[in-house]
């Protein structure tokens, strides 16, 4: 096409339409992605300034996943310790009957009772893990807190079992006033134990959850960032594709009034 020639009218309206369609094409590719950086070439610095925002904020997203495991952990460990307590406050109450008769008959059926809460206690320890980690298991629990791992948290797993918590079984059917003693004397032992391993894992899991809380909105902070420098805005690019549409139909006017205006010169020639 490079022999013919356009006037000087023409050529100036022609490129004009040129660069509205692409200013056009530009706004409606911004409309159909939402973001005015698509790319490097829109704008480089907005681009990967952007994108490193948002690789950290996938990383810390991917952290927090197991900080939500830890804190699952500690809860599903504090359950269980919060159901063994009220185990022990039973086998308790059973102490203090067997303490309050002399009928061997009784107090055997109450230490038939009281072996069978130390059976339920040691099945409740080995069931209270959280994905394959239990606390009251003997199992540590490391919990990291950011992206390099040199923050952590670690909650050291204790044996809430009968025998972890020193509760001995009902010895000689506890015919004996001194074994019914030493059963409650284990008992309270136990409570106190169990006290402050619960006071210990809250302690922890107030700890593990304040970082979960810090985390979650730190990856705000930074996949807004991220958006502030690539998200259009829809009314900006809605009014910019209406008046870009009214300048293509003016350049489509003044080309045709430029195409009329050689038309004219052409007639004077007589064509």
């Amino acid at each position: 096409m490079s022999g013919i020639s356009l006037s000087a009218g023409v050529r100036q309206n022609l490129l004009s339409l040129q660069d509205t369609a692409s200013l056009l094409s530009q706004t409606q590719n911004r409309l159909a992605t939402g973001k005015k950086v698509n790319s490097a070439l829109d704008n480089p610095n907005s681009f990967f300034t952007a994108q490193a925002l948002s690789n950290r904020a996938n990383s810390l997203s991917s952290l927090l996943d197991g900080i939500t495991n830890g804190v699952n952990t500690i809860q599903a460990a504090n359950n269980g310790i919060s159901a063994i307590t009220k185990l022990v406050e039973s086998a308790q109450s059973l102490v203090t009957q067997a303490s309050q008769t002399q009928v061997v008959a009784v107090r055997a059926g109450l230490a038939l009772q009281f072996a069978e809460i130390l059976n339920q206690i040691d099945q409740l320890s080995g069931d209270s893990g959280y994905n394959g980690t239990n606390l009251l298991g003997g199992t540590n629990l490391t919990v990291t807190l950011n992206e390099t791992g040199s923050s952590t948290a670690t909650v050291t797993g204790v044996t809430d079992t009968s025998a972890g918590l020193s509760i001995s079984g009902p010895a000689n059917t506890w015919t004996l006033d001194a074994n019914i003693t030493a059963a409650g004397t284990d008992l309270a032992a136990a409570l106190t134990t169990l006290q402050s391993q619960s006071a210990a894992l809250s302690s922890s899991l107030s700890t593990i959850q304040i970082r979960a809380n810090f985390t979650k909105a730190t990856i705000n902070t930074l996949q807004t960032g991220s958006d502030a420098l690539t998200v259009a805005d829809s009314n900006e690019e809605g009014a910019n594709l209406l008046a870009l549409q009214t300048r293509q139909s003016l350049s489509t006017t003044a080309l045709s009034l430029s195409a009329q205006s050689d038309r004219n010169v052409l007639k004077l020639f007589g064509g």
